[in-house]
């Protein structure tokens, strides 16, 4: 079963950065493409950008320009670079990997608070 693990959310002030990071347990992130989700309390999840298999990449309004998603296949990582964030950008962001026609797989999640 692959498992897809996420680090680096934590506490900032508006206008600061945080780098999450994605590992998936195989190296799926070669095959799949890979996601980026949050969740704020009492609001529906929300995408926020994808990365394909080629590097191609899509962002939400709310964070284009601000966000940058990569991924690193030899490493079975995928990154989400946020810079300028703001109290709005607080929730609970998950990753997910998903190609067409196969399972599709979550990480638990890790909790983003931009606060002062």
């Amino acid at each position: 079963q692959v498992q897809l693990v996420e680090s680096g959310g934590g506490w900032v002030q508006p206008g600061g950065s945080l780098t999450l990071s994605c590992a998936a347990s195989e190296t799926i992130f070669n095959d799949y493409y890979g996601l980026w989700y949050r969740q704020a309390p009492g609001e529906q999840r929300e995408w926020v950008a994808t990365v394909s298999r080629d590097g191609r990449t899509n962002y939400a309004d709310s964070v284009q320009g601000r966000f940058t998603i990569s991924r690193d296949n030899a490493k079975g990582t995928v990154y989400l670079q946020m810079a300028n964030l703001k109290p709005e950008d607080t929730a609970n962001y998950r990753c997910n990997a998903q190609k067409l026609n196969a399972q599709e797989y979550w990480g638990q999640g890790t909790q983003v608070t931009v606060s002062s």
